[in-house]
């Protein structure tokens, strides 16, 4: 049986909440395609970093990551709000292109 931390219990536990949110948003400038890939908090609760794929081009990119700054702060007391936690940290998001370059790696070898 795997042993995990507290910091990655809760990671989890706010990686499906932040997911939850984010879909809920009504802002327009986040696409219908945003996804959390991950996100790690440090050992004190205070910080939180989240990884974001969001597909499209590089304005919509921009625009999707300015709409979660903006939200930052709406984001940080729902999750407060949804999650027991005594400590809610402050988010951070980092764009994550791991999906969008899989899925690049998978038309490379669809086209062999």
């Amino acid at each position: 049986m795997a042993n995990y931390s507290r910091t990655d219990r809760v990671s989890e536990e706010i990686k499906r909440e932040l997911s939850a949110i984010i879909r809920d948003l009504k802002d327009p400038r986040l696409p219908q395609m945003v996804s959390v890939v991950s996100v790690r908090v440090t050992k004190d609760l205070k910080f939180a970093k989240a990884n974001i794929s969001v597909m499209g081009d590089e304005k919509t990119k921009k625009d999707a990551f300015a709409a979660l700054k903006s939200a930052a702060g709406y984001i940080k007391k729902e999750v407060s709000k949804r999650l027991n936690l005594r400590q809610t940290p402050d988010f951070t998001f980092v764009e994550d292109d791991s999906i969008e370059y899989g899925a690049h790696i998978e038309e490379l070898l669809k086209n062999l």
